[in-house]
């Protein structure tokens, strides 16, 4: 039976095991939503395209699948390069569909033709033009298959409009991927492995390096019988919270430009850094040139590319990072470390206030009460997804996550807007699941429109703003470097809560610190979304902070005059 490429295309993505899309309809893609209508898919309007990318975003990371988001050509599609470019940079599988002019008008200038696989392109895993309906099935199957394989990322499929208006019999089989052998996991070379096991077992002050790459691959329970038989400490990365439980004792915390200090230290006086699924990142790592100069390095990583790219290694272990650890661990010489771990507990010092299960009131209300008590209301079980900027530091920080795919938020291109957006495709991959928004009033006002596709697709959400009324970030920065000239970083904003009134979504503003947690208790007792707009303390600063372009131990620290009254150390 002959069907139209854009029923061919509806039919490919159930098969696939998708349920959920987040899209914008439009003429050049309008033939396929004409076929979603009579499909069982459930396709979720959002209000801007670029929303669209960072849900179909939101919902891979959160449930280890596969994401999908819908656009038409011309602006629909340039609306979805910024979540493209998001997913990119933190590999995350995302397969977006456009819709295109019909093929004979390609060239042509035609009314709303964009070239978007030219633009996309150093920003998609892959991407491809379809002007046949005979190749739709074949084109889909395989964006799913290179997004979710090897290190993930987003694919782009650009699909005419005549490609989706004519018709074909699908042949299911005939359109099996056809990828080359280059898409499969490369092989560890031995000579490295053994060397591996060598550093590993004449270690003395070794430290792992958990990235996003470890959740990625599954390997959170290989890295743990590691971590385990090696009595190794572990410092995350940004993305990579959660893979290791923050209430162990040999999870250190976060490393980098607002790491902890502890951890930045041990990071420099190690004698080997062994680093898994993470790609040394220049917030991660400071000056090169005074990065840990004294420690081997091992990396774990499936991106050949990643190797010695920004840190040259000891070791390269090149391969999916749950495999390259089973086959390590019993390799591993059990060995005493308890000094070392020890001697990086006494770094701590006072710093250890970030343990504690309340910080101190002085009358002020920081972000760092919100996300404590958050943290302690919650019992660290919910699924946050952080916006970009302070409070995303504050949420690594006093938000203990203890699971996997429990913290979602953007890394490497650090999208402000993208936590709304991003919550949306999380609760739909997990329903059951308590989702918190925690935005800063800068990046709520991005996507804020996205509180339309709450209502109307009836989801349960809780939204915390972190407000201080400035660009937060960007605010400390003109506070440390360019003597407080706050240029373009004060906030003009709407009244939060009767915007959430206006939209039909329930709210309430909370200004001190004993108005947080009644407040946090009483969203979570709704069955509906919540909007909590937090009015905390405008010049409070994330710290400790390394500048840009110092050595990691070279960390701005909270003046001591402060410390009793401060957030942080």
């Amino acid at each position: 039976m002959k069907r139209t490429g854009a029923e061919i295309l509806c039919e490919t993505l159930q098969r696939l095991g998708v349920k959920d899309i987040f899209g914008y309809p439009g003429g050049a893609i309008l033939p396929t939503y004409d076929a979603i209508g009579r499909s069982q898919l459930h396709h979720v309007l959002v209000r801007h395209e670029q929303g669209a990318t960072h849900m179909a975003d939101g919902y891979a990371r959160a449930s280890g699948g596969v994401g999908v988001a819908m656009a038409t050509s011309g602006p629909g599609a340039t609306n979805m390069v910024t979540g493209i470019a998001t997913a990119m940079l933190d590999s995350s599988p995302v397969v977006c569909i456009t819709g295109q002019v019909s093929s004979k008008l390609l060239g042509s200038d035609a009314f709303q033709e964009i070239d978007i696989t030219g633009i996309t392109m150093p920003i998609t895993k892959h991407n491809s033009i379809v002007s046949r309906a005979e190749d739709i099935a074949r084109a889909v199957r395989e964006a799913f298959v290179i997004a979710a394989s090897g290190r993930p990322g987003p694919v782009l499929v650009d699909v005419t409009k005549d490609a989706q208006q004519g018709t074909c019999e699908l042949d299911w089989e005939a359109a099996t991927p056809k990828l080359p052998p280059k898409r499969l996991h490369p092989a560890c070379e031995e000579t490295e492995f053994a060397r591996a096991v060598e550093l590993l077992n004449s270690a003395k002050r070794p430290v792992i390096l958990a990235g996003h790459g470890v959740q990625i691959a599954g390997a959170v329970r290989a890295l743990e019988a590691f971590v385990r038989r090696g009595h190794f400490p572990v410092a995350m990365t940004l993305l990579g919270i959660g893979t290791f439980p923050a209430t162990d004792p040999l999870n250190l915390g976060m490393m980098g430009m607002h790491g902890e200090a502890w951890v930045n230290r041990a990071i420099q006086e190690s004698d080997l850094i062994v680093a898994v699924g993470m790609r040394f990142d220049d917030r991660v790592t400071g000056d090169l040139r005074t990065y840990a100069t004294d420690a081997r390095k091992i990396h774990i990583e499936i991106d050949r590319s990643e190797i010695n790219k920004n840190v040259k290694v000891d070791a390269a272990l090149v391969g999916d990072a749950r495999e390259l650890l089973e086959q390590l661990l019993p390799c591993l010489e059990p060995r005493d470390r308890s000094e070392w771990v020890e001697y990086i507990r006494t770094l701590k010092g006072h710093s250890a206030v970030r343990d504690i299960q309340s910080l101190p009131d002085s009358g002020h209300l920081y972000a760092a009460h919100v996300i404590n008590d958050l943290w302690k209301e919650t019992k660290g079980r919910a699924l946050v997804v952080s916006d970009v900027g302070q409070h995303q530091m504050w949420e690594a920080q006093y938000y203990h996550h203890d699971r996997p795919r429990s913290l979602i938020t953007s890394g490497g291109l650090g999208t402000m807007g993208f936590a709304l957006p991003a919550a949306i495709g999380a609760k739909f991959a997990k329903p059951e699941d308590e989702v918190w928004v925690v935005v800063g009033d800068g990046g709520f006002q991005m996507t804020m429109c996205e509180l339309a596709t709450i209502v109307q697709e009836k989801i349960n959400v809780k939204i915390a703003i972190i407000n201080n009324g400035y660009l937060g970030m960007v605010r400390q920065w003109q506070e440390f470097f360019y003597d407080k000239r706050y240029v373009a970083t004060p906030l003009v904003a709407p009244d939060f809560c009767a915007l959430a009134s206006a939209f039909g979504i329930r709210s309430e503003k909370v200004g001190t610190r004993g108005e947080v947690l009644p407040a946090i208790r009483k969203a979570r007792e709704a069955a509906e979304t919540v909007l909590l707009d937090f009015r905390v303390e405008q010049e409070d600063a994330v710290y400790p902070m390394v500048p840009a372009g110092a050595a990691l131990h070279e960390m701005i620290r909270r003046p001591s005059p402060l410390v009793e009254t401060a957030t942080e150390p």
